[in-house]
């Protein structure tokens, strides 16, 4: 999806995943001449061709996310940075580094291990000599899914950077409090190599939920009356007054529902099922378990009725086109959404940021270009 957003500005040298069903989607959609399925562990800078101007890295959120075991940079999954950024090290030592890197993570790396993991990151990012900032992109502004991200960006420190791509302080937008906190526990050799990265804000969007919606989804079935009992009763008092007040609607309100396991107030954990109403869907995950996949709920006056989200609905949710191709099986097609990028997100970091930092650099090593 980083592909998709990115766009025919840019010319992909070489992708890795180590999972083959990701990969037979990229091939699907993008072919795969360029594409070597393996761990980046067993990656070598001979497999990779070349000098880059961008090295984009989505590394795995599970040990930093704040629903994981807190592993940090130290666990199996989200370690992987570190295979990753050896690679880095070893293009520098060969005058081969990209110009600009971008680390895409989930929000809980800023606060890992109590801030150390982001300080790591950062100390990594300036010891191969590169200047960064980071941005949080909340999903919500471009496509009806609440899912905010962390980018962190990062350009060669020799190169020139326009004035127009940064600012002088923090904007609410892209630089919530908790990135500003992060920031301000950098020490001072780190927050000398920060960049406060700008960014238009987007235009409003014009979507909600019920507009992606399929009237005659594939892939998935609509739940008989008791299975929609059976989550309606998994809802606690103040979620199923908000079905009621649905139905008060006298007009047709979709919905999202995602389960969760919360406390029963009596020392132990029960299931809930928890629904939002706000033309909004929840974060989309990988489908895990039963829990980690999002339900719709469809009230019309006195009828409910439940499903679980279409392929096609995650696809839509994650900003992708129709044409998009998907693995046939449900839980490889919503795997793919859940573990993804939004489409228009990247769209908007390329348009900002990253197109015209290289579109400088160029000029810059060649000012007969510009």
């Amino acid at each position: 999806m980083a592909h998709a957003g990115l766009g025919n500005y840019w010319h992909c040298l070489y992708a890795n995943d180590i999972c083959e069903k990701k990969a037979n989607t990229y091939r699907r959609n993008w072919g795969g001449d360029s594409l070597h399925v393996a761990d980046v562990r067993d990656i070598s800078t001979q497999d990779l061709p070349g000098s880059a101007d961008l090295a984009w890295a989505s590394f795995p959120c599970q040990d930093l996310s704040l629903a994981g075991k807190g592993s940090g940079l130290q666990g199996r999954r989200s370690g992987t940075f570190w295979p990753f950024w050896n690679l880095l090290t070893q293009l520098t030592s060969e005058g081969r580094a990209p110009r600009v890197v971008v680390l895409e993570n989930v929000c809980g790396a800023l606060t890992s291990h109590k801030g150390e993991d982001f300080r790591a990151i950062s100390s990594a990012i300036a010891n191969l000599n590169y200047r960064f900032g980071a941005v949080i992109a909340d999903a919500v502004h471009f496509v009806p899914q609440s899912r905010p991200r962390l980018f962190i960006i990062a350009v060669d420190s020799n190169a020139y950077v326009s004035s127009a791509l940064t600012q002088a302080e923090s904007s609410a937008l892209w630089h919530p409090a908790s990135l500003v906190t992060a920031y301000s526990e950098l020490p001072g050799e780190l927050k000398d190599r920060w960049l406060w990265w700008k960014m238009e804000s987007p235009e409003a969007r014009s979507t909600v939920l019920a507009d992606l919606i399929e009237d005659n989804p594939s892939g998935v079935r609509w739940h008989t009356k008791t299975e929609t009992n059976h989550i309606l009763n998994l809802m606690s008092e103040v979620n199923r007054k908000k079905v009621v007040d649905a139905k008060r609607a006298r007009r047709r309100v979709v919905g999202a529902i995602y389960r969760r396991t919360r406390p029963d107030g009596k020392g132990g954990r029960t299931q809930r099922a928890e629904v939002r109403f706000d033309d909004v869907a929840g974060c989309l995950r990988t489908p895990t378990g039963g829990s980690s996949r999002q339900t719709l709920i469809i009230v019309d006056g006195s009828r409910v009725q439940t499903r679980l989200l279409s392929p096609r609905e995650a696809a839509r949710l994650m900003g992708l086109p129709e044409s998009y191709q998907l693995p046939e099986r449900y839980n490889d097609a919503y795997h793919i959404a859940g573990d993804g990028l939004v489409v228009p997100v990247v769209r908007h970091l390329a348009k900002n940021i990253l197109n015209p930092v290289v579109d400088t650099l160029k000029s810059w090593k060649n000012p007969a270009a510009a």
